[in-house]
């Protein structure tokens, strides 16, 4: 009877587990670039004097979807995202290097380029910043033009170089940032296969109707798990009272 009993117990408590991260996806079916993540659980066998159980649940992780979201024009200058699989560079806030694939660039107050969220944009040489007075065009490649806006001189200089990186999807993990870091704390060598797509947003890959029908039938499982747990207990509860009699 215990069997059955923990065995529905850790069931309904990876399956609330789940129905957060199927949450998690859909609260985040609009953030731009945004990879779902995968999650799945798997019985445990037990080793003990006896013969093996499988009476334990646990987590087993996937990974997650590094599918492309569909690619939106924008027409921005400042919008970009990347139209193969891979990543570009940036600061993370504790200052180590990490990958994202969530493009477009602000220039804050010393012209430095940084995400939306404000992170840092990088090149092998740290951040790059933008002098006052250019017109940023950016390449295919990654590189960042700048084409002077003051005097007759108008020639195109290069400014930086956005890193681009394609470590592969089993190389990297997401971190509860959302940004991409290597899974042994190095940095990914730069790929010159990877490439970018200007005036262009990368939308979520999530989908929504898909979601909402998985947080459905997470919900009927846990449902499911919960009863079989209240039936361990009422079996339990008879076979004490045939013993009393017994």
């Amino acid at each position: 009877m215990d069997k059955m009993l923990y065995l529905a117990m850790t069931g309904a408590k990876h399956v609330d587990l789940q129905q957060a991260t199927t949450a998690n996806n859909l609260s985040n079916a609009h953030t731009n670039a945004f990879k779902a993540d995968l999650a799945s659980f798997r019985a445990l066998p037990v080793v003990g004097p006896g013969a093996p159980t499988r009476t334990y649940v646990v987590d087993n992780t996937i990974g997650h979807d590094m599918s492309q979201g569909s690619l939106m024009h924008t027409g921005s200058p400042s919008d970009f995202a990347l139209g193969s699989p891979g990543f570009f560079a940036v600061q993370a806030a504790d200052g180590s290097e990490a990958y994202t694939r969530d493009g477009g660039y602000v220039l804050d107050a010393n012209g430095m380029m940084r995400t939306r969220s404000g992170l840092p944009i990088t090149g092998d040489g740290g951040p790059i910043t933008i002098p006052t007075g250019y017109q940023v065009q950016l390449g295919q490649d990654g590189s960042v033009v700048g084409v002077p806006q003051n005097g007759k001189d108008r020639t195109p200089q290069l400014l930086g170089q956005i890193k681009l990186v394609n470590p592969g999807a089993k190389e990297v993990y997401k971190g509860p940032d959302g940004l991409f870091r290597m899974n042994n704390g190095d940095t990914a060598t730069a790929d010159t296969n990877v490439k970018l797509v200007p005036e262009t947003l990368e939308a979520s890959n999530v989908n929504a109707v898909e979601s909402l029908v998985q947080m459905i039938s997470h919900g009927r499982q846990y449902d499911m798990n919960i009863k079989l747990m209240q039936n361990a207990d009422q079996n339990d509860q008879k076979a004490t009272q045939l013993l009393a009699m017994g």
